[in-house]
């Protein structure tokens, strides 16, 4: 019967799916298995692709309590670990930190934290903390994604999905003007082409993980716009390279902030 349900609900809503009422979820959908890992700074474009055939359920949702913000802290020690970052600072509950999970089978395979401006510095103020004032004398309201992990195998659609709906708490709820993330220079090139980014800031060592950082920006305004033209696309995206498509069409990203900003996210997206 649930099985059922699912399909009933994917059907009504073509891309996406609601979990009832009881549940936590922002979002749920079903996408195709991937094939490639997207990791933070380790995917190319091309060599990311979805499998035809197997289909799976993934559910967004905020980690709300000690055992999902546990289960985000072991991903995402798991995947810079791999890498040789040193990561041993904990997934925490402050106040000024938005953290996403992405869930498919009860396993987390997906975490991305945003960090929003305000009485306590950005992760990024301590290795680019001048850069970031001279953004914030021109009035840029500042927000930072950082501890982005995706599990092997997971879909792009699942990496675009925690993109988008952070992008919704920053722009749409809290207000906020840009994203500035620090990345390793030679990963830099990805999150240019597949999100618009801009390098602002030259090499230095990111102190939290012992390696070589550049900072990089994106004006929330270009993302809107990319939205615009690009979301909802999917698989119908023509020449379009970036993630854009695999983000939410405007109608699904308004009926999202409208659900968001009064606590109730299960309602349907037509």
């Amino acid at each position: 019967m649930m099985n059922i349900l699912q399909n009933l609900y994917a059907l009504i809503a073509h891309q996406y799916s609601f979990l009832p009422r009881d549940d936590e979820a922002i979002i749920s959908f079903e996408s195709p298995q991937g094939l490639s890992d997207l990791c933070i700074g380790e995917c190319d474009s091309e060599l990311i692709h979805d499998h035809p055939i197997d289909q799976q359920l993934f559910h967004i949702r905020m980690a709300n309590s000690k055992g999902q913000r546990e289960a985000a802290s072991l991903l995402v020690k798991k995947k810079y670990s791999w890498r040789g970052y040193c990561v041993d600072t904990p997934v925490s509950s402050e106040p000024n930190r938005i953290t996403l999970i992405a869930e498919t089978a009860e396993e987390t395979v997906g975490t991305m934290t945003l960090c929003l401006d305000g009485d306590t510095p950005l992760p990024a103020d301590e290795n680019f903390g001048d850069k970031l004032d001279e953004l914030r004398a021109k009035g840029r309201r500042l927000s930072e994604p950082s501890r982005l992990a995706i599990d092997d195998n997971v879909p792009k659609r699942v990496f675009a999905s925690l993109i988008h709906i952070c992008y919704l708490y920053a722009a749409n709820i809290h207000g906020f003007t840009d994203w500035v993330i620090e990345v390793n220079p030679r990963h830099a090139g990805f999150y240019k082409r597949m999100l618009g980014f801009r390098e602002i800031g030259e090499e230095r060592v990111c102190t939290r993980v012992d390696a070589p950082a550049v900072l990089l920006r994106l004006k929330l305004e270009y993302m809107a716009e990319q939205i615009g033209k690009f979301g909802g696309l999917m698989e119908q995206r023509g020449n379009e390279r970036s993630f854009y498509p695999y983000f939410f069409s405007e109608q699904d990203e308004c009926d999202i902030v409208g659900r968001l900003k009064t606590g109730c996210p299960w309602a349907p997206v037509i």
